[in-house]
């Protein structure tokens, strides 16, 4: 390994808030600023090193805050920029960095450019948004939202249309406009400034288009982030990004890499390149979504998944740097996804931690998942805030769809799943707010919660606490290559990371079943020393391993071949 390519945000730990449902302090119901300092103390206990805030920038809100309305203030109920100020003073004075979701992509359509932009087709501000005529009485081609219909939306008052990926109130920025260019560099200066430690940048693999924006082609198989992500341009405007402001900082930017391929990772994070720092991919999320669409289902299984972290690591290597993530915002939560909710909550959500903190690259938690929060079923569509799904059920009733087949789809794969308040008691709302909060709660938190968890010395949040502990004492586990040493078994994920002369080995049970499983050679003759496992009575076993359902155990490699 070669020590040059050490650095800070390799060896972290990200946890990511989503501040609207993490701890409202001022009885409103939505999650704030002050809420977040109020639990800094707790961040800090877990172990974690930076934390991730999706968006706090002025919004109206159609998208949860991710349609900015002004780059460089706050939400006004998230509080203000003496509150942000206040706060990153204080988690850097608890050791803990903070990275902000920086939106490059598209503002919303209140901010003051797009406003200026739709006056005239003469404006200064006209060519910071991407403005096309009508073709053949209609959209300039076939482009879809992601959030359902044309993603193109027509104009009055100067009989054109405005692109926008996401929705209509999120028209994109045009990239290819060096003044707009010069303008998100201001806004990230602006808050590096401040002392911000870096960037998760939302889908900026989206900010260059093929400017002859052709029709989806024939053969189109409804994976439309693929045909919009990776533009001529993308490289050329982040390495512009990285020589403009970057540079002259030590920070940690993350590339949400919608739409791209292993073999484009290293383009984008490799320490050469000199653009991003770090790669967000989609692969593993998208593990069980059809190209339908977000609500379409798929199968899988355990190899696939292996797969994809071992085509990750084999492109990356030690050239760029991965995202190791099961869950966020846009997900359903972790444990109800790639664990079990129901009768091995406990067990699995431990195991999945030490998925995340035992493969190569930066781990991410997603805030409730250190207490195996799970998915949640309203009872009604109308307790659901997310906008994709208010579209899609708008189409649904339009087209005479089956609403309740819908619900049920929605129960499993809903966005909302991973924003219900955070559950910190038991008492009403789950201590999130004295108010009333901004989407349900989820009636599990009387039993599932953080005070609880802190008091049970088997919870996963203390199983966790240590098993990042463990991971930042052994850097074989964070530098260490990559071995997927039983890649086709469909129970059992085990791997080795591999440092120098240190050498780790990882076995995770995927199943509710008792397994017994013999560790493949020559790994499985070495002598071990356990150093984790989510069970506390373990067997004394040496090259065949009875494992309960969804167990996991991390063990320290001897040279030695046992007798």
């Amino acid at each position: 390994m070669d020590k040059t390519l050490k650095t800070w945000w390799k060896e972290s730990v990200i946890y990511q808030i989503y501040p609207r449902s993490f701890m409202d302090s001022d009885g409103d119901g939505i999650g704030d600023i002050q809420g977040i300092i109020s639990k800094l103390d707790y961040l800090k206990k877990l172990g974690i090193d930076i934390i991730w805030i999706s968006p706090i920038f002025d919004s109206p809100n159609d998208d949860n805050g991710y349609d900015v309305r002004d780059y460089c203030a706050i939400m006004e109920e998230f509080g203000t920029m003496s509150d942000f100020d206040e706060m990153l003073k204080q988690a850097h004075k608890k050791g803990l960095k903070i990275i902000l979701d920086l939106v490059p992509n598209h503002s919303s359509d209140e901010h003051r450019w797009f406003q200026e932009s739709k006056k005239s087709k003469d404006n200064p501000y006209r060519d910071y948004y991407i403005w096309k005529p009508p073709v053949n009485g209609g959209p300039p081609n076939d482009w879809i939202s992601f959030f359902e219909g044309s993603a193109w939306t027509f104009d009055e008052s100067t009989q054109e249309y405005y692109l926008h990926l996401f929705t209509k109130k999120q028209p994109d920025l045009n990239w290819e406009n060096p003044s707009l260019r010069q303008e998100m560099y201001e806004v990230i200066r602006f808050w590096l400034d401040k002392g911000v430690d870096g960037f998760r940048m939302d889908v900026i693999t989206l900010i260059s288009k093929d400017l002859s924006f052709p029709n989806f082609p024939k053969n189109f198989n409804g994976n439309h982030h693929i045909e919009y992500a990776n533009g001529p341009k993308i490289h050329d405007f982040l390495r512009e990004m990285h020589d403009e402001v970057l540079k002259e900082y030590d920070v940690l930017t993350v590339g949400e890499a919608l739409g791209i391929s292993p073999a484009d990772g290293p383009l984008y994070s490799g320490h050469d390149r000199k653009e991003l720092s770090s790669v967000y991919h989609f692969d593993i999320l998208q593990i069980d979504r059809s190209s339908k669409g977000f609500y379409h289902k798929k199968g899988w299984g355990l190899p696939e998944l292996k797969m994809i972290f071992r085509r990750w690591d084999k492109a990356m290597g030690e050239r760029g740097w991965n995202s190791v993530m099961l869950g966020n915002h846009d997900f359903p939560r972790m444990v109800s996804r790639f664990g079990n909710d129901k009768t091995h909550r406990l067990e699995s959500s431990k195991m999945l931690h030490t998925l995340l903190a035992t493969q190569r690259g930066t781990p991410y938690i997603y805030q409730g998942d250190e207490i195996g929060m799970t998915n949640v079923a309203f009872e009604s569509i109308h307790d659901y805030d997310d906008v994709w799904i208010k579209n899609t059920h708008a189409k649904i009733v339009q087209e005479g769809g089956n609403e309740m087949e819908f619900l049920r789809l929605v129960h499993e794969l809903s966005r909302d799943n991973a924003r219900t308040p955070m559950q910190w008691d038991d008492s009403f709302y789950g201590g999130f707010t004295k108010g009333i909060p901004w989407i349900k709660s989820n009636p599990n938190h009387t039993e599932i919660n953080v005070k609880a968890a802190l008091n049970d010395g088997n919870s996963i949040i203390h199983f966790l606490i240590q098993m990042l502990k463990i991971r930042k004492e052994n850097q074989a586990l964070i530098y260490g290559s990559y071995q997927d040493i039983d890649p086709e078994n469909e129970m059992v994920f085990s791997y080795v990371r591999t440092l120098e002369e240190q050498k780790v080995l990882v076995v995770l049970n995927f199943t509710a079943k008792k397994i017994e499983y013999k560790i493949p050679k020559p790994f499985g003759s070495l002598d071990k020393k356990l150093l984790i496992g989510n069970y506390f009575d373990l067997e004394k076993e040496v090259n065949t391993l009875q494992l309960r359902a969804y167990e996991s155990r991390v063990y320290y490699l001897m040279n030695k071949v046992i007798s």
